[in-house]
């Protein structure tokens, strides 16, 4: 067998360095004539030719010189304005919505309230209705009392109802008002004297208010006042009303002269939940000074309640708050 192309099997004797393929034929500059190339190069460096340009300038088409088709600008000019009519559009929109969204609150025009009951609990409340007749309701009796009343105290002429029921107005049971014996139903503490009419109100019952009462309030019961019962007044807590729950109460900011003073305290805020949950008629009973009563009344005026209710009905009720300043 021929041992051509193997490598031979005794290492090479030889006193030369093996040499790089790649740097054969290369020539070595010494150091220090690299260093003194480049000193010199820094100090007297060489002027190179002047730069000549080649290239030669290529002619483009100048958009601006191109006169726009008629074609174009209409379509730039619909496009246009069917973008701003769709901006206003948008914006009537939002404010559409926003009118919709607005809170709406029960209107309150309550005389103080003004206590009727010497034993028991607190408790105002009223009532008040009509027919939208044009003479007011006459002097007369109340009807009986009841805790559901089904049928509103009304002027109705059925002979033959059918299903026969005493009108009935909600009040407590143990309350004494003044009464008559007259042979018709009526408002007893009127003056009017005339024919028989249900009054000037609405949503059944007799007087000028709603809500199938009798007088000039709004509710089931007798006089000013709302929900039902008697008072001329506001309900309160207790005697089967619920306390409203507060739901959202964003936390009262301290008055830059209090945050400097690290002044704290506790300010008392009177208001009315309404049959909305809505606060009103909100005012500072117990002050702190400071600016901290007008920072109470804004955070309470943002408040938002579950109303109180009474036998599965929404009622206003007065009731006081305590807003904490605390400087933590």
């Amino acid at each position: 067998m021929s041992n051509q192309g193997l490598l031979p099997s005794e290492p090479r004797q030889s006193d030369e360095p093996l040499e790089p393929t790649f740097l054969r034929g290369v020539e070595y500059e010494p150091a220090w004539k690299s260093l003194v190339n480049g000193i010199r190069d820094l100090l007297y460096p060489k002027k190179l030719p002047p730069l000549e340009l080649t290239s030669q300038p290529i002619a483009v088409v100048d958009p601006m010189a191109v006169k726009r088709s008629a074609k174009s600008s209409a379509i730039s000019f619909a496009a246009h304005v069917v973008l701003i009519l769709a901006i206003v559009g948008i914006f009537l929109l939002g404010r559409a919505k926003l009118k919709k969204s607005t809170t709406q609150v029960t209107n309150i025009d309550i005389p103080p309230y003004l206590p009727i009951a010497p034993k028991g609990p607190q408790m105002g409340g009223g009532g008040g209705g009509g027919s939208h007749d044009i003479l007011q309701s006459p002097k007369g009796k109340l009807p009986k009392v009841a805790d559901q009343p089904i049928v509103p105290p009304m002027i109705v002429k059925n002979d033959h109802p059918k299903l026969a029921e005493t009108p009935a107005i909600k009040i407590p049971q143990n309350l004494q008002l003044a009464n008559n014996n007259m042979p018709n139903l009526g408002d007893p503490r009127t003056s009017v004297v005339g024919p028989a009419s249900n009054g000037t109100g609405v949503n059944g019952g007799m007087g000028t208010g709603s809500s199938g009462g009798i007088g000039s309030g709004n509710g089931i019961g007798y006089g000013p006042g709302q929900g039902a019962g008697y008072g001329g007044g506001l309900y309160h807590v207790g005697g089967g009303v619920s306390a409203p729950q507060l739901i959202f109460a964003p936390d009262p900011e301290f008055s830059d002269e209090a945050r400097r003073a690290k002044y704290q305290g506790v300010c008392i805020v009177s208001l009315v939940v309404d049959a909305q949950g809505n606060p009103q008629r909100v005012q500072v009973v117990r002050h702190l000074g400071m600016g901290l009563d007008e920072k109470a009344l804004e955070a309470v005026r943002r408040y938002k309640f579950k109303p109180a209710m009474l036998q599965g009905h929404p009622v206003p009720v007065e009731v006081n708050i305590e807003v904490n300043f605390r400087i933590y």
